[in-house]
């Protein structure tokens, strides 16, 4: 328990420290002034100047940053961040949003080649590590619902009292609930690292037993060291494009215009969230658990870069509006509006917290 809240903590702060990199990195290229790049936010703890930047540890652990030169204006000469070209002040706030991306390609890269890649295969597919029947979708008032069967739960064993069996094929759990049409039948579950025994009656729907859930096979897939790079980069896209079509589908689902799939439903997730999931997905194993961080790594520079002030496609929109008008936003207005959103995505954050995250973390 102790060691996932550690692990858990390290795998965020490392995301965030290697995305205040990013910016760090694409302002040397530049020859802007990186007056200090810090772990933590103040007070400091501890500071050391080496060359022109002071390096800090500093005592709130939750998150970094990087100050440049003139970042917020009022500097104008060639080392500062106002006195570079538009083209480099936008690859500089870039910076932070790629190297996101970069992590996680190569975690998915280092994966794919160590331990292997969870993929969805069929029953028929050999060759593979750890095969495990994973509960994908819960319909509504189903057997499985009534239960409390959860997405995402991973099924062990099922059968009668005392008759269970191990499986590892979508097809074995049909057989075990067509054997068990009306009578009460145990299904052995894996869920945040905890196994639980949940009895089940299956319904006769069609002519056919069923519970209610729709089923994926999950296995690990290993690459040579030659492929392992382009599965990493590979697997960033699909999960760029997944995460781009779920937050359309929410949307969709938020305005009424479109209705989830069945057993879907519409969660947000904010810092307390995310640990929570990495901390429990650190007893699957590093293959899961190394997923899962590039997975969130991939949403985080999604999320950092919509135009909304505070994030870094709100920069990009001040840099925008200044190329198109010749001049910049002034720095007080931009500070302003800046600092407006701020205190508005705090408010959101703690709502998100109250609302999805505690509730989903200690009450279910």
């Amino acid at each position: 328990m102790f060691l996932s809240i550690i692990v858990a903590f390290l795998g965020i702060m490392g995301l965030l420290i290697l995305h205040e990199f990013g910016h760090f990195i694409a302002a040397k290229k530049f020859g802007a002034d990186v007056e200090e790049f810090g772990i933590g936010y103040p007070p400091r703890i501890f500071g050391k100047k080496i060359g022109k930047v002071v390096y800090s540890l500093n005592a709130i652990p939750f998150g970094a940053f990087v100050n440049i030169k003139g970042e917020t204006g009022g500097v104008e000469d060639y080392r500062s961040f106002s006195g570079k070209p538009i083209w480099q002040r936008i690859l500089i706030v870039l910076g932070g949003v790629i190297s996101f991306w970069l992590i996680s390609a190569v975690l998915l890269a280092m994966v794919s080649w160590i331990w292997g890649l969870p993929f969805q295969v069929s029953d028929e597919e050999t060759g593979v590590k750890d095969p495990m029947v994973q509960i994908a979708g819960v319909q509504e008032e189903s057997p499985a619902q009534k239960a409390g069967i959860q997405i995402g739960d991973i099924v062990l064993g099922a059968g009668k009292e005392g008759e269970e069996r191990s499986l590892n094929k979508i097809i074995e759990l049909q057989s075990e609930v067509k054997e068990s049409l009306g009578e009460e039948m145990i299904l052995t579950v894996k869920r945040d690292g905890e196994v639980l025994r949940i009895p089940v009656v299956p319904d006769g729907k069609n002519g056919e037993a069923v519970i209610g859930v729709s089923l994926s096979r999950v296995a690990l897939k290993s690459f040579p060291w030659y492929e392992a790079p382009w599965q990493g980069i590979r697997v960033t896209g699909l999960l760029t494009a997944n995460i781009v079509k779920g937050w359309v589908m929410g949307l969709k689902s938020l305005f009424g215009v479109q209705a989830l799939p069945a057993g879907m439903k519409f969660e947000m997730m904010g810092p307390l969230g995310i640990f929570d999931m990495l901390r429990n997905y650190f007893s699957k194993g590093a293959s899961y658990f190394l997923y899962l961080v590039s997975l969130i790594s991939v949403a985080l520079a999604l999320a950092n870069i919509l135009p909304i002030p505070a994030l870094d496609g709100g920069k990009m929109v001040f840099l925008m509006i200044e190329a198109a008008r010749k001049k910049p936003v002034p720095s007080k207005i931009e500070q302003r509006i800046t600092s407006v959103f701020f205190v508005l995505l705090i408010i959101m954050m703690v709502y998100v917290t109250f609302k999805f995250d505690i509730p989903r973390t200690f009450l279910e």
